[in-house]
């Protein structure tokens, strides 16, 4: 019920976001990631709410992950099964509202290698000046 909730109504009201699976008449799967346009707008979410929907659905994969080690550390391995589903249910959401908001998974990519690129040119030039201050 959670999953189907955050998934199908609070994300679209809250944030303008949605995502769902197509299945095409050849058999074929199609992921489709929307966001609303800013010129569209129905309802004007506010911060507020944005955070609140950010992170709850960055704490709730955090929370199954912490049901898992207790699960494992009591050694109840019947519940186990139940939080590798709720994982894998709170996994898939973050994930495709994730690639709702910044967009395709080639903007994605660019997106980390951009950023990636930044951390070593930083790195690079931190190391630089520290080299240059010594001599």
């Amino acid at each position: 019920m959670d999953f189907w909730t955050v998934k199908n109504i609070t994300g679209r009201i809250l944030v303008g976001l949605r995502w769902w699976n197509h299945i095409d008449e050849d058999g074929k799967s199609h992921w489709v990631f929307e966001s609303r346009k800013a010129s569209k707008k129905k309802h004007l979410e506010t911060a507020s709410e944005s955070r609140l929907f950010w992170l709850s659905l960055v704490i709730c994969p955090v929370i199954w992950i912490f049901f898992l080690f207790t699960s494992l550390i009591k050694l109840k391995i019947d519940y186990t099964l139940i939080v590798i589903i709720g994982i894998s249910l709170q996994g898939a959401n973050l994930y495709g509202y994730v690639r709702c908001k910044v967009g395709s998974k080639k903007q994605l990519s660019g997106i980390a290698t951009t950023f990636l690129g930044q951390q070593i040119l930083r790195s690079t030039l931190s190391g630089k000046t520290t080299a240059d201050d010594t001599n």
